[in-house]
């Protein structure tokens, strides 16, 4: 693709404009692995990224596996290159017994300057290879508790505080799914953390969200992760409409994801919808036991050319603005979130 640095250059240059006169009246908290921020400093954010993954399971899984040092090597000219784009904030998705490293993300943080947020929860999906055997002994309460107390305490013996909540779900839902559901809303309503699922399909999204209602969780907590690849558009917008985020966050540089994002979007606007979106790549992805950690995917697919092809098609900067500073500054702004409140 032929794409305009210009025009790029534009759009950026008025997102970090919005970002700097957002930061001047907003008292709104985020919670990042350095500490609490005013939710009007997020800036651009990425909403669903990783730096490390490791699928060896919950029973294998081990920091050992690892060093610290190499990965900051290998992922830190990924990050640097995101600078031009004016990103400010990373938001890591990879959850606990899937290689969630809090230090690991402070460390870049502070070699970065940029903001990272990492997370509490639990991950179901893939067959519960990733649970720890306790996971089937607990109830949802009890659950909760630990999560509650990494969300209050921080993380371990770190010190670092989480800034959401990250669960995995199966197709279908299993019992232990509906259990790290209600695990999630118990948390949120203990800490304000919004909810993100590892979800997909439609089914399993409203399933969701029917154990948010049981709870009395308004759907603006919770965020649908992958909804990409539900090919009813049309049950988007209902959730949407709900007050739900949808998290359209596994685009790839492949020409039939783009077209796909693409099409999502422009339907998205055509139905006054914008305000309820997050995008991001869920790329990066540093796997230990993999020589120099594997293949890496880069973050700048967005910006080199879904926004490119974006202002083609006549989105405005104040759209995209809103799709990547104005939502993931409400969504993951810490607020209880109580059915029948309208404050977002």
């Amino acid at each position: 693709m032929n794409l305009s640095f210009t025009k790029l250059n534009r759009v950026m240059l008025v997102l970090m404009t919005a970002f700097l006169f957002s930061c001047q009246h907003d008292d709104s908290k985020i919670m990042t692995v350095t500490g609490e921020i005013p939710a009007s400093q997020l800036g651009v954010t990425l909403s669903h990224e990783h730096i490390l993954v490791d699928f060896i399971g919950a029973d294998s899984i081990s920091p050992d596996r690892y060093n610290r040092e190499d990965v900051v090597k290998r992922v830190l000219p990924y990050l640097e290159a995101l600078k031009k784009y004016n990103v400010n904030t990373f938001v890591d998705g990879t959850p606990q017994f899937l290689g969630r490293d809090p230090q690991l993300l402070k460390e870049l943080s502070e070699k970065t300057g940029m903001h990272f947020i990492t997370n509490t929860g639990w991950y179901a999906t893939g067959g519960n290879k990733y649970l720890p055997q306790e996971a089937y002994e607990l109830s949802a309460e009890e659950i909760a508790a630990r999560w509650i107390d990494e969300a209050k305490n921080g993380i371990g013996d770190t010190g670092i505080k989480p800034g959401f909540i990250k669960i995995g779900v199966n197709i279908p839902m299993t019992e232990m799914d509906v259990k790290l559901v209600k695990a999630a809303c118990i948390t949120h309503l203990a800490t304000g953390l919004t909810i993100m699922s590892h979800t997909g399909l439609a089914g399993p999204a409203f399933s969701q969200l029917k154990i948010l209602n049981e709870y009395g969780v308004d759907p603006s907590a919770f965020i649908w992760t992958h909804a990409m690849i539900e090919p009813k558009m049309e049950l988007l917008l209902t959730a949407a409409d709900m007050g739900t985020w949808i998290g359209l966050d596994n685009l790839t540089p492949e020409y039939k994801m783009v077209a796909r994002m693409m099409k999502i979007l422009s339907y998205l606007k055509s139905t006054r919808r914008l305000d309820r979106v997050l995008i991001s790549q869920d790329a990066g992805w540093y796997s230990p036991g993999e020589p120099n950690g594997g293949d890496f995917r880069e973050y700048s697919t967005i910006f080199d050319t879904l926004m490119i092809l974006l202002d083609k098609k006549g989105f405005t900067e104040d759209e995209m603005n809103q799709i990547l500073v104005t939502n993931p500054e409400k969504a993951f702004t810490i607020r209880v979130r109580k059915l029948q409140e309208k404050n977002d």
